[in-house]
């Protein structure tokens, strides 16, 4: 080790249920990496946490949920922040990196109901509540008799609309409901070739400072190759249409031994118009796999069905 054992860390993280457990995951890991290190959370509630009336995409994207913590660890009150990776931009602030992103949960959509089994349970012009456009594109392009509402806040907060009764049934991601141990609220796990994943989906990541040498060497073991590998490979897709979370977009890749295999789409709204593309290639270069799923997106339409996107934006990862 180059640089001596660290004597104090201080994580910021997002003050919800499910950011404070992805917080102390990462702070059990380094406790047992550095036993004499005294680890400190610094909760925060952030602009996306705060604004829930309007769709993220209409006030400054996903950014929303990071910016906080980005200010914390530039004004030196904190190391290290820790995030859901769907939830980082794919363009990262002048002065910060992203130093790992560790194991990967179940990637998957979540079916979550009081009254109905599954999507295709739901009778005509039964609510559904998601924050995705990814995830209303993909339910309107199968279902296009069911009524699709947004639905913001964090899990508890949108849980506890499904129980009030607002909505027929939501979908959540299932990592999130796992790691909490709500597992018995899923009704249904909807695999990738129904609702496709948000690029990142299911995996935490951890944002520092550049030139952090010193937190680059003590995070490197937290770093899991093979889920870096296929983030690398789902966020060069989603760069290539701008990061935007304005679009209805899903990456996904899955490796077999030395072999990626890499899904994507690109939908409007209102999943009227879907270009989707399945390759795969050299698990060990990522980002021109990524970039080649791009073309192939781009030669069935994308474009085209971005520009449609700009006007009919309603909604986030």
């Amino acid at each position: 080790m180059k640089f001596p054992a660290p004597k104090k860390l201080i994580i910021a993280s997002r003050e919800s249920r499910l950011a404070m457990w992805q917080a102390e995951h990462v702070r059990e890991k380094l406790s047992l990496l550095y036993p004499q290190c005294t680890i400190e959370i610094l909760g925060m509630t952030t602009r996306g946490d705060r604004i829930l009336d309007r769709a993220l995409s209409k006030v400054g994207g996903k950014g929303l949920f990071v910016k906080e913590l980005e200010v914390a660890i530039a004004e030196q009150r904190a190391d290290l922040a820790v995030h859901s990776l769907k939830d980082v931009p794919m363009y990262l602030p002048d002065g910060f990196v992203l130093s790992g992103v560790l194991e990967r949960e179940d990637p998957r959509d979540a079916f979550v109901s009081n009254a109905y089994a599954s999507l295709e349970a739901l009778p005509e012009g039964a609510i559904v509540g998601t924050s995705s456009l990814r995830r209303q594109a993909l339910i309107a392009a199968r279902f296009p008799h069911l009524e699709i509402r947004p639905l913001r806040g964090n899990l508890d907060t949108r849980l506890g609309r499904l129980d009030k009764g607002e909505y027929a049934a939501i979908i959540l991601a299932a990592a999130g409901l796992k790691r909490l141990k709500l597992t018995e609220r899923i009704r249904m796990y909807l695999p990738p070739e129904q609702s496709l994943p948000a690029p990142g989906q299911g995996a935490m990541a951890i944002e520092i400072a550049s030139g952090r040498e010193d937190l680059l060497e003590w995070l490197a073991p937290l770093d899991h190759g093979l889920s870096a590998l296929a983030a690398r490979a789902e966020r060069t897709v989603s760069r290539n249409f701008g990061g935007s979370c304005q679009i209805p977009l899903a990456a996904y890749a899955t490796l077999d031994d030395e072999v990626m295999r890499l899904r994507a789409m690109i939908a409007t709204p209102d999943g009227k118009q879907i270009a989707s593309a399945d390759l795969s290639g050299p698990a060990h270069a990522p980002e021109a796999l990524g970039d080649q799923v791009a073309q192939a997106l781009r030669a069935q339409g994308a474009d085209a069905i971005l520009d449609m996107c700009k006007t009919e934006t309603d909604g986030d990862d």
